[in-house]
């Protein structure tokens, strides 16, 4: 009788569930009585989490929906979107969805949280409603893409979920491809630019995480002077062709605005890839899944292999 009761007391009492701790890409150490299942992402984080299994409650943008890159491809049903421009974030949004967890990404340049929440005084006031955690962002997409692996399973991810591996091994297979590509290419020469109404705004491939990634693949990338703390270095129109290049990319994070921008001005023409038609996108700082990188780099790799090298001689 004993042993019975026993039985039933261990078949009706409640299994703990073991606390949550994550050190995030600022270092700083967050511990939960459990694992977090009410979470509030930014978009990039978002786009990372879910390919991996985990879809907050909520986003926040740093834009309209209509030209935030990241949002493309994802399934956002049932997810509420509680701000929709850098530092505008819905207070009652966020405290209707009761969240555990606020995810975004650590910039270290900067030292702060990336997204509406950038403002120490409004970082403040989310964290009196939920932590913020996230991983830093790196040098390389590859590294942020496992650092958000890591989180995910500490979430409940499966790492070998189907879905994930096909991604992967699309990956594999288009990292190959571009490769192959850059090798049967010699002399080519890539510039990634933001081109503006007074001049051309060209980047660093050291501080932008995929251009790195393309410059250690084997990609030859124009790399610039940078202005005093930027990450970029700004030439008027009259001096763009400083640095010509075979091909140029041009920043997409924000749609088509950008080609539009280099369309308009008369003085783009004297810059090599514009006069030759050899103009590309720069998935510039939204990639964040193997398919989605998969598929950003088809479209260079089309490009590569379309373009001809020797403009610049």
């Amino acid at each position: 009788m004993f042993k019975s009761l026993v039985f039933l007391v261990l078949l009706v009492t409640p299994t703990l569930a073991a606390e949550w701790t994550y050190t995030d890409g600022a270092g700083k150490p967050v511990t939960l009585p459990e694992p977090p299942t009410r979470i509030i992402a930014h978009i990039n984080a978002a786009a990372a989490l879910i390919p991996l299994g985990i879809t907050p409650s909520g986003v926040f943008l740093d834009g309209p929906p209509s030209v935030d890159r990241a949002m493309e491809g994802l399934d956002l049903t049932g997810v509420a979107i509680v701000g929709r421009g850098w530092y505008e974030l819905d207070a009652e949004a966020i405290l209707a969805l009761d969240p555990d967890l606020i995810i975004t990404e650590y910039w270290p340049r900067e030292g702060f949280y990336g997204g509406a929440v950038g403002d120490a005084g409004i970082t403040a006031q989310i964290e009196s409603i939920a932590p913020i955690v996230g991983p830093a962002q790196g040098k390389s997409i590859l590294t942020m893409l496992d650092d958000f692996a890591a989180l995910a399973e500490s979430l409940g991810a499966d790492p070998e979920a189907p879905s994930l591996l096909a991604d992967k091994a699309a990956f594999a297979a288009a990292r190959a491809r571009f490769q192959a590509a850059v090798a049967a290419h010699p002399g080519l020469t890539v510039m990634a630019a933001s081109p503006g109404a007074t001049g051309l705004s060209i980047a660093a491939p050291s501080e932008f995480a995929e251009l790195s990634d393309f410059a250690a693949w084997g990609l030859d990338i124009v790399t610039p002077v940078t202005d005093a703390d930027s990450s970029y270095q700004t030439l008027s129109w009259e001096n763009a062709n400083l640095y010509p290049a075979d091909i140029i990319l041009l920043d997409d994070r924000w749609g088509t605005r950008t080609a539009e921008t280099l369309a308009g001005q008369p003085l783009a023409s004297r810059l090599p890839a514009v006069a030759a038609g050899q103009i590309g996108d720069w998935p510039a700082g939204w990639i964040r899944s193997y398919r989605v990188y998969a598929e950003q780099l088809d479209e260079l790799t089309d490009l590569i292999e379309r373009s001809d090298a020797g403009l610049v001689d």
